[in-house]
């Protein structure tokens, strides 16, 4: 019911920045649950940020300070600001939304972060 494409990832140095973007192909105004997971090689799909249902963000606490979490319900876009980036941020960073009758994933976004 929904279509989610992401955008955003790039190689970057420690320190740097850069902004993801997960643009759903249907209005997400009556959508609370969503946000972003990564995961990086042989390792799990962790969350990263979110949206919650009970309508509070939620970070990762290694995460928290540097990465924020926003959308822009006109451009039925959620984003994810990443700052101070860290090596071990490096991952596959997926958006995720929770809505129209089930769970639904984007593609991904390689984010890697190398000096």
């Amino acid at each position: 019911q929904v279509q989610l494409v992401e955008s955003g990832g790039d190689l970057v140095q420690p320190g740097g920045s850069l902004r993801l973007s997960c643009a759903a192909s249907r209005s997400i105004f009556n959508i609370n649950n969503m946000g972003w997971y990564r995961q990086a090689p042989g390792k799990q799909r962790d969350l990263v940020a979110a949206f919650t249902s009970g309508g509070t963000t939620n970070y990762a606490d290694s995460v928290k300070g540097r990465f924020t979490i926003s959308r822009d319900n006109a451009k039925n876009t959620v984003y994810l600001q990443m700052n101070s980036l860290k090596p071990d941020d490096t991952a596959v960073y997926y958006c995720f939304l929770v809505g129209f009758g089930s769970r639904y994933w984007g593609q991904g976004t390689q984010v890697t972060v190398v000096s």
